[in-house]
């Protein structure tokens, strides 16, 4: 089932007709509230240059509007409060919050507003949209699956959607690091992001 807009080709363009006035793309057309007890935002970081130290973020807020008959107006956000980080280790998240890296007294929030969505084919898409952090602001690419829509059984109607990306950190001026005896660093420059998003209709 389509949800945003492919990009047209002579190959594409009737199929894309077809599915923009898709009855089951317009019965998805709302606007969404992200559902935080149900999702995920988190990432991985490689650690010493021999494993991965995985987190996430539990305190975030976002909303999706779903266009079924001009799809790539569809649009997406996300508002994550830095604070909320959780590796697993207090010390670490506590060093993670300091100035080193998120300094989270002046730069409380991270954001994400989508600029662009397309469909890949399949259940898979792609979001283009800003991301900020520390104040400065990058375009990145989240490849998206899209996992279906049901109504929960207290009447929400949900859709769902995985989605990943690889940032690299030091683009945000997340530049702090420690070399290593045998060489290399003690945390990895590329970070690579992952969204598990349960999102509920409004009324």
């Amino acid at each position: 089932m389509g949800i945003f807009n492919r990009k047209d080709t002579a190959d594409t363009a009737t199929a894309t007709a077809a599915a923009v006035v898709s009855p089951d793309l317009a019965a998805l057309t709302g606007e969404y509230t992200i559902d935080p007890a149900h999702s995920t935002i988190g990432f991985v970081a490689r650690h010493a240059m021999v494993t991965n130290v995985k987190g996430k973020f539990l305190d975030f807020s976002g909303s999706l509007h779903l266009d079924g008959s001009d799809p790539s107006a569809s649009t997406a956000s996300l508002d994550i409060k830095m604070d909320s980080i959780d590796t697993g280790s207090a010390d670490r998240d506590g060093h993670l919050k300091s100035a080193d890296f998120f300094k989270i007294e002046e730069f409380p929030t991270m954001t994400f507003r989508s600029t662009k969505a397309e469909a890949l084919g399949g259940d898979d898409y792609r979001i283009t949209g800003d991301l900020e952090i520390l104040g400065t602001t990058k375009s990145i690419t989240i490849d998206l699956e899209f996992n279906g829509a049901a109504k929960d059984p207290f009447g929400n109607e949900r859709v769902g959607f995985e989605g990943k990306a690889e940032i690299l950190r030091s683009e945000w001026g997340l530049t702090w690091n420690a070399a290593l005896e045998t060489g290399g660093v003690l945390v990895s420059d590329k970070i690579k992001l992952n969204f598990d998003i349960s999102a509920i209709r409004n009324a």
